[in-house]
């Protein structure tokens, strides 16, 4: 398929929540040209939905007794013994200084009467150390903060060929955000390293953009199932970009379920969450008799990690035979001005959590692993960048620990920027070829998110997932030529990968549970790395790096 317009850049972002956000505002402010690609407006992006907080050990929380070693043993403790410990504690001690930059940017966190930071426990977490703003909507907050410190310099282009001019121009002024535009294939050059990105306008036109540097900060992939706490653009673009450039991806077999989103007979797509910040503040976990969920399964109760709860409700619902359990928070005061979101999630469907029980149940909420990287967002592909819940950096391992997120998003967005700026000054510009687009395995969604669903999601087995693989082997190939379409075979690439991985790994661990091999192995005490092989079906590799 041949271009119908193009421009160029120094650094191309493709996604607009935290990571990708906060790297394009760094990267400007060395003075690269960077353009943004979005698939949906400016403001659609994982990060706008997180509630609970950003876990940091600041300089109120130290006063309080918390230390960065603890918050570094919280996050192995929660990792599963698949945490890379360097990695924990470069991210971990990075923090403070990334959170006081985004307030710099413009970002208001909740504060107490006497003006200290407000800080709330959630699960894992030994010290109340998770900064949060409008109660329940940090996420909300660091998204319009960033989005408001982009709006000074930014050309917003929502265009199709037409506005390719005004591309140009402002992203030579800076920064421009190409909003509604889908990528679809990272441009390699002769010695393999990136050259720029291939793209799909809102009309259906093919752009080319020129770029030495592609950086993906495209979030997470809950919509290979059929509920998830993820908006809609979190297909797992970014893990499908990468493979298909060549590069490696690791632990995909942790897929975090968040223990706690409103439950509704029937509810699919994304569902409401109930932060565990609720839990944090004293709301207890019953099943449908009222005796708790997780008594007598690990020290800190309703306030273990997540695999650890989330398994619990699983395994409490299967043993009764229900779809739910249900949250009691009728003790809390205050409830409506604390948790404003889950609030009128909760009044949307007829329930007042002050008087009422919450009806609850597990959903896809977090990738734990993903492209693999160092500690500055490179990949394995030279010119290729990852940061935020698409990368693999060995901090969440195999579960992440709660309000690590947006912390590892805010780190990582500055230090791929910084590499950035010295890739383009090592090569300058360059010239991508026109793009290719081959027919790819291409399953229809809503059957797919039913099979990952029944077959790989909490609770797996070998035969399970040999039938999935099996499935999806049989995808009927396709060429996209839309949104839609590039999404589906996005949801079919990354949904082999993760198959593969679960099927290698015959163990339980993390967020990974095997109904067939209910025990961690120490001889699996490692990562599941793939690649794509000629014919673009993953495989098992060995190697686990990054590229210079």
């Amino acid at each position: 398929m041949s271009r119908s317009w193009e421009a160029h850049a120094d650094l191309v972002v493709v996604g607009s929540g935290v990571a990708g956000l906060t790297a394009a505002l760094a990267a400007q402010a060395a003075g690269l040209r960077v353009l943004v690609v979005s698939k949906g407006d400016v403001d659609d992006s994982s990060t706008a939905w997180a509630q609970g907080g950003i876990a940091v050990v600041g300089a109120e929380a130290l006063a309080a007794g918390d230390t960065v070693e603890d918050h570094v043993r919280d996050t192995l403790a929660a990792g599963g013994g698949l945490c890379d410990e360097a990695a924990v504690r470069s991210v971990v001690a990075a923090g403070g200084a990334a959170v006081e930059r985004l307030v710099v940017r413009g970002a208001h966190f909740d504060t107490n009467p006497d003006g200290t930071s407000a800080r709330t426990r959630e699960g894992g977490h030994s010290f109340r150390r998770v900064v949060h703003a409008g109660g329940d909507a940090t996420g909300a907050e660091v998204q319009r903060a960033l989005v408001a410190a982009t709006a000074g310099a930014v050309g917003r282009v929502a265009a199709t060929a037409g506005a390719v001019g005004r591309v140009a121009a402002t992203a030579g002024a800076g920064l421009a955000v190409l909003e509604r535009h889908t990528a679809t294939r990272v441009l390699l050059g002769p010695d393999g390293s990136v050259h720029g990105l291939a793209v799909l306008d809102a009309g259906g036109a093919t752009g080319v953009l020129h770029a030495p540097v592609v950086l993906l900060a495209t979030g997470g992939l809950g919509h290979l199932y059929s509920a998830t706490t993820n908006p809609d653009v979190a297909t797992g673009d970014g893990v499908a970009l990468a493979l298909a450039a060549g590069a490696l991806v690791s632990d995909l077999e942790f897929v975090q379920f968040h223990p706690t989103v409103l439950f509704a007979t029937g509810g699919a797509g994304q569902r409401p969450l109930v932060t565990e910040a609720v839990r944090g503040e004293g709301a207890v976990l019953v099943d449908l008799d009222g005796r708790s969920v997780t008594a007598g399964v690990h020290p800190l109760g309703d306030l273990a990690p997540r695999d650890v709860v989330a398994g619990a409700i699983t395994a409490r619902m299967r043993a009764a035979g229900t779809d739910h359990v249900l949250l009691d928070a009728r003790a809390l005061t205050g409830f409506a001005g604390r948790f404003p979101t889950v609030h009128a999630a909760c009044a949307e469907v007829g329930l007042d959590p002050s008087t009422d029980l919450v009806p609850v149940a597990p959903a896809a909420h977090y990738s734990c692993g993903g492209v693999v990287t160092d500690l500055h967002g490179r990949t394995t592909v030279v010119g290729l960048l990852a940061a935020g819940e698409v990368a693999r950096t060995g901090l969440h391992g195999a579960n992440r620990l709660a309000s690590n997120s947006l912390l590892e998003g805010l780190v990582l967005g500055e230090r791929a920027a910084v590499v950035a700026l010295g890739r383009v000054v090592e090569v300058g510009r360059v010239e991508a070829g026109d793009p290719g687009a081959p027919a790819v395995p291409t399953a229809d969604r809503a059957a797919l998110q039913e099979l990952m669903t029944d077959r790989a999601s909490l609770g797996r087995d070998a035969d399970g997932l040999a039938h999935a693989a099996g499935v999806l082997a049989g995808a009927p190939h396709r060429t996209p030529v839309d949104r839609r379409g590039v999404e589906d075979a996005t949801l079919t690439t990354v949904a082999r990968a993760l198959v593969a991985a679960a099927t290698a790994r015959t163990e339980s661990r993390g967020c990974h549970l095997r109904t067939d091999h209910p025990a961690a192995r120490e001889a699996l005490r490692r990562s599941t790395t793939l690649r794509l092989d000629p014919e673009g079906t993953p495989v098992l590799v060995e190697t686990v790096g990054a590229a210079a």
